[in-house]
């Protein structure tokens, strides 16, 4: 949260959207930003809470409850949010409707690519890829390097493969309903019943 009178420091300090910027130009932003704020909220939300709103609609409930509650906290009159779909105006008013009384007619901004139009949304985004960032990093030093954890990174799917190779579970950290684990699922199974066949 920013006074608006603020905003002008974001531009000045060429903040945008995080996956716009380097690992190590997001540390140095990230740094300055928590000087500039005048109040922030990161809530992280576990691979556990997911898997437990598996479906694509109680994750966008997850996601509304979170923004909720954010807003809630910080009590700004003005808000900018990155759409979680594509109609800006559903989700305009399903984050209107969970807002306290006093906050039911603050100005929300809703947009879809909200990052890359708005600094301060950018500033958010930054604010939240450097913690994630660490959150692995976290998990680097405990499990061993598996890259960035995201399906595109060869490294990660095959930390995973080898993991289930080794192991009958994955690890707590893992989103069980990850199609990409469901899928990895489904070939250790399908390997299985092959070795099977193969014996008899």
């Amino acid at each position: 949260m920013l006074e608006e009178r603020k905003l002008p420091v974001l531009v000045k300090n060429r903040v945008k959207d995080s996956k716009l910027l380097t690992r190590r130009r997001r540390g140095f932003l990230y740094g300055k930003l928590k000087k500039f704020a005048d109040d922030m909220v990161i809530l992280k939300i576990s691979a556990a809470d997911i898997d437990k709103n598996k479906t694509i609609s109680n994750l966008n409930k997850l996601w509304f409850r979170r923004v909720q509650e954010i807003t809630n906290v910080l009590h700004p009159e003005k808000m900018y949010v990155d759409a979680l779909e594509a109609d800006t105006k559903k989700c305009h008013d399903h984050i209107r409707k969970g807002l306290d009384a006093e906050l039911k007619e603050i100005e929300i901004v809703c947009e879809n690519f909200a990052d890359k139009k708005y600094p301060i949304v950018g500033a958010a985004s930054i604010m939240a890829k450097v913690v994630r960032d660490a959150e692995i990093k976290k998990l680097h030093d405990e499990y061993g390097d598996f890259g960035s954890g995201y399906t595109s990174d060869p490294r990660t799917i095959k930390f995973l493969k080898d993991w289930i190779e080794k192991n009958k579970h994955f690890p707590y950290f893992v989103r069980h309903s990850w199609i990409t684990i469901q899928e990895l699922k489904k070939d250790k199974i399908q390997s299985k019943l092959k070795d099977f066949a193969d014996c008899r």
